[in-house]
């Protein structure tokens, strides 16, 4: 039975996707793109927390919007409606009542009025000023009563609208930021490698020409799991890790700790800029699931600046 259930909730939304009128979307779109006004959504009911979704997503996403219910815009909240916002009506039916009365109060105070409905021909859509036909060729629900297609389409819907119009006005990554300050999301796109990041006196040093023997303690008390190979002008030379001093010690027995520590370390280590997200380089530390990186060195322009620790990362709350 789920089974037959999720295929015919794909058929309904295919069937959305199919008959939905494109360029009458583009156009709506279009006419929000230097858009300085106040998005409204509105709705009843299911229509009604999906109306409320989508006004967060847009304010997290760069456009000014805001969500009314209905009840409350005929008490009052109508105040903040200025001329020249635009008010998204969700209907599935097209014949709320509680939207309708709404329209001639809307119109009073200059707002253009959209209405997003299911059912051509409804009283919403011969009223509001545009409307955008939302395809909905059943409910999933037995007595196609309960909305469990046509809020989905709604969502749908206003979420690609969202994204679409993030496109168009050039919403950056920064901005995006400066929306989502708390939380992972805040972190992931704000943090930053120099947050987080080892320096100066935390660093496990070392150079090319010590011997192993030498550098155990600063690789023991730094408790970093590597030591760091730098030159005299502080450009980074290769690292040497746990997992080395492991594998000398298998291959070459007790004289490896008299090895000169050019002759033990690598070269090839990947390395990350202090400026690039905190994210990214976990990424960059994770892509290879086989061997994980523990420490990334952080450099910019050859010269060390730093040490990331995948502990540190994790504690963070990335």
């Amino acid at each position: 039975m789920i089974k037959q259930l999720f295929e015919n909730q794909q058929k309904y939304v295919n069937k959305f996707f199919d008959s939905l009128d494109l360029p009458h979307v583009e156009e709506f779109m279009e006419s929000l793109v230097n858009f300085q006004g106040v998005l409204f959504f509105c709705g009843v009911g299911k229509s009604g927390f999906v109306a409320e979704k989508l006004a967060m997503t847009m304010v997290s996403t760069g456009i000014k919007s805001w969500f009314i219910p209905p009840t409350n815009a005929l008490h009052g909240d109508i105040g903040i409606v200025s001329k020249g916002d635009v008010f998204v009506l969700l209907s599935k039916s097209g014949e709320t009542n509680e939207l309708l009365e709404l329209i001639p109060y809307l119109r009073n105070k200059g707002a253009r009025v959209v209405a997003w409905v299911s059912q051509k021909g409804s009283r919403l859509q011969k009223a509001a000023d545009q409307t955008l036909y939302l395809p909905c060729e059943q409910e999933l629900c037995p007595f196609g009563m309960a909305p469990t297609t046509s809020d989905v389409i709604q969502l749908i819907f206003g979420n690609v609208l969202a994204v679409a119009l993030m496109k168009r006005r050039n919403f950056s990554l920064d901005e995006f930021a400066c929306n989502h300050p708390a939380g992972r999301i805040g972190k992931r796109i704000s943090m930053r490698v120099s947050d987080l990041m080892l320096k100066e006196e935390s660093l496990p040093l070392a150079s090319p020409q010590d011997r192993l023997v030498d550098k155990l303690v600063e690789l023991s008390d730094k408790r970093c799991g590597c030591l760091l190979i730098i030159d005299k002008e502080e450009q980074i030379a290769g690292i040497f890790t746990d997992g080395d001093l492991r594998r000398a010690l298998q291959l070459k027995g007790p004289t490896a700790l008299n090895e000169r520590l050019e002759n033990l370390m690598n070269r090839s280590f990947k390395s990350i800029e202090p400026q690039e997200l905190a994210y990214t380089a976990m990424q960059l530390m994770e892509k290879d699931q086989k061997h994980p990186i523990m420490v990334l060195p952080v450099v910019e322009e050859g010269r060390l600046k730093g040490l990331l620790k995948m502990h540190d990362i994790l504690q963070s709350g990335l």
